[in-house]
């Protein structure tokens, strides 16, 4: 069976709400739906991150396509640190992610010298991105979506080595006097920790979804999904405010 962009795109959604949902109502979360639930939230956004590179490929102006997704970051802050705050390291939300990974994009493009380019990506961007949601794993991915040009590889490989990256990230901590800061928040529940490791699964199925992607755009999402992020983040911090999972001192931690 061959997806479209549009089919991409909505499970890219649906599989987004359901991550967030574990981690804004992990209290009320059934363990066994958990699991299942923050796995797949891992195809997000290598789905995002695809169409993140056709969008800078097609797009008549690349300024208005970064200011619209730094508007929609800036609108979904406070929502995202109320939802996602308490299991996440302080980092700006995946659209801000994007942003950086676009910037990344034109430098490759402006940058003549490649080795001038990757020891710009080493020791700047790398740094930068560790503020950033998904961090230099998620940059790197939007990288390689964009200068694969074998499509078939283009689609499959980039996922994978998010996947490694990801894993070597966390290989680092385990290097003594590379320990990882003390954890708080949901990341201090050993069972959140071991349920949110499971999103590499995620990351590896994107790789056979976007396979199957049959180059067609099919209905339109636009505008959809720039409404859609920060929507579905309001809604989840006002039930969690509501249901007492989570509280306005979330924001005073950041």
């Amino acid at each position: 069976m061959k997806l479209d962009a549009y089919h991409l795109k909505l499970f890219a959604i649906i599989a987004m709400v359901l991550n967030h949902i574990v981690i804004a109502w992990w209290a009320i979360t059934p363990i066994y739906l958990a699991f299942p639930m923050y796995a797949v939230g891992g195809i997000t956004f290598p789905i995002m991150a695809f169409f993140v590179v056709e969008g800078y490929k097609h797009t008549s102006s690349l300024k208005r396509y970064v200011l619209r997704i730094l508007v929609v970051g800036i609108i979904a802050l406070p929502f995202h640190f109320l939802t996602l705050g308490l299991a996440l390291a302080p980092s700006l939300n995946i659209m801000f992610t994007i942003a950086l990974s676009l910037g990344v994009l034109k430098m490759y493009d402006k940058i003549k010298s490649r080795v001038l380019f990757w020891i710009i990506f080493v020791l700047i961007i790398i740094p930068v991105s560790l503020i950033f949601e998904w961090s230099f794993p998620g940059v790197a991915m939007v990288l390689l979506f964009y200068i694969i040009k074998k499509e078939r590889v283009r689609r499959i490989l980039p996922p994978l080595v998010a996947v490694a990256l990801s894993l070597l990230l966390s290989l680092i901590y385990l290097i003594p006097g590379m320990e990882m800061p003390e954890m708080t928040g949901l990341m201090a529940d050993p069972m959140f920790a071991l349920v949110s490791a499971t999103f590499v699964i995620g990351m590896a199925l994107s790789s056979v979804l976007l396979a199957k992607f049959n180059g067609e755009r099919g209905k339109k999402m636009k505008w959809l999904f720039y409404a859609f992020y920060p929507a579905h983040l309001a809604v989840l911090a006002i039930v969690a405010l509501i249901l007492g999972l989570v509280n306005f001192t979330t924001l005073g931690a950041w």
